[in-house]
């Protein structure tokens, strides 16, 4: 039998009372939870005007021709109305096709930084915080001490490491000119470049991780421990059998938010190498800002499509990652 519902219908058996249709639902649970969506207006309006209105406008460019001298603007009483035009898919076809000779290189480099930043924050991390599990003299002063880095403002760390890695007069290339060893360019030449970001990503990166792990394995029973060592296991195979499985969880938690924060570090290359300098290792994010405002005229819907580029291939990646962890869980189940 077929019941007519608010916001639609729905098939009953016999004898059953008909269930309530989408709109009925939504109104009960309304009327059930008025205060929590009262809670939650705030919030839903500020995410609405801070990232769902710039993410509908960064869209739309992305299909025009829009930059600096065709977008409308007030100059004194004169208002310049908008004169760019809907262009559709060239903009996305042109930078996928490497047709501007700058996408590919920058994805690439983007993702040997990310892989590279993400493997040490998580190795050294895990090690720091398994050094830190363990029962020490002076234990909290060793926490606090290697907390620092993520406790400091980013920009302070990384105007400090510019510092230490100037090419002339720097920190480190004064002791290394004072033990006689070669001086590398930090912060002009290409290859070091990178090298100085991914130093400079991992000192600022590794708190974190080290941090997250550490509640990790303190979640971890001792039991676990004291059977397996009972049993003869060796030290590789309670780091492998007990240690590993017990910080899945949060394991894949800090390496998905590693990636994505690592993939997206706009301050660690804006600031260390600024927006006109250090071309080669500007990675994709930078690069964009770099074409929207480090630029004359300022090419917006070029660097709008590599906003929504990045973005895609994130929630690309975050998908497969999520999907390859519960086949991954399941299996082990």
């Amino acid at each position: 039998m077929t019941v007519a519902a608010e916001g639609g219908t729905r098939e009953t058996k016999r004898g059953e009372a008909p269930r309530p249709g989408p709109l009925s639902r939504i109104r009960q649970s309304y009327n059930r939870n008025w205060y929590a969506w009262a809670m939650v207006a705030p919030v839903v309006a500020v995410i609405g005007l801070l990232v769902l209105y710039p993410l509908v406008r960064g869209v739309y460019l992305s299909l025009t021709d829009a930059d600096s001298q065709n977008v409308g603007r007030t100059i004194g009483v004169n208002k310049i109305p908008d004169s760019f035009s809907w262009v559709g898919l060239k903009n996305y076809t042109e930078i996928l096709s490497g047709a501007d000779h700058q996408f590919w290189p920058h994805f690439t480099w983007t993702i040997v930084w990310t892989v590279v930043c993400v493997t040490l924050h998580y190795g050294l991390g895990l090690g720091l915080a398994m050094l830190l599990n363990r029962k020490l003299r002076a234990r909290t002063f060793y926490r606090l001490v290697l907390i620092l880095p993520w406790a400091v403002p980013t920009f302070v760390t990384v105007f400090s490491w510019r510092l230490i890695l100037a090419d002339d007069g720097g920190i480190l290339n004064t002791a290394l000119h004072a033990m006689h060893l070669p001086t590398p360019a930090w912060l002009s030449d290409p290859f070091w470049q990178k090298t100085a970001a991914i130093m400079v990503n991992t000192w600022v990166g590794v708190p974190f991780m080290m941090v997250s792990l550490l509640g990790g394995l303190q979640s971890i029973p001792s039991e676990l421990y004291e059977a397996a060592e009972m049993d003869g296991a060796t030290p590789w195979q309670r780091f492998r059998h007990v240690t590993l499985p017990g910080l899945r969880s949060v394991s894949s938690t800090v390496i998905l938010l590693g990636v994505i924060w690592t993939f997206n570090q706009f301050v660690v290359i804006f600031l260390l190498f600024g927006v006109n300098a250090g071309q080669d290792a500007q990675i994709l994010v930078t690069w964009a800002y770099r074409l929207g405002f480090g630029q004359d005229p300022r090419d917006y819907a070029g660097s709008a499509a590599y906003g929504v580029i990045i973005l895609s291939m994130l929630i690309v990646f975050a998908s497969a990652y999520r999907r390859w962890l519960a086949r991954t869980e399941n299996a082990a189940a």
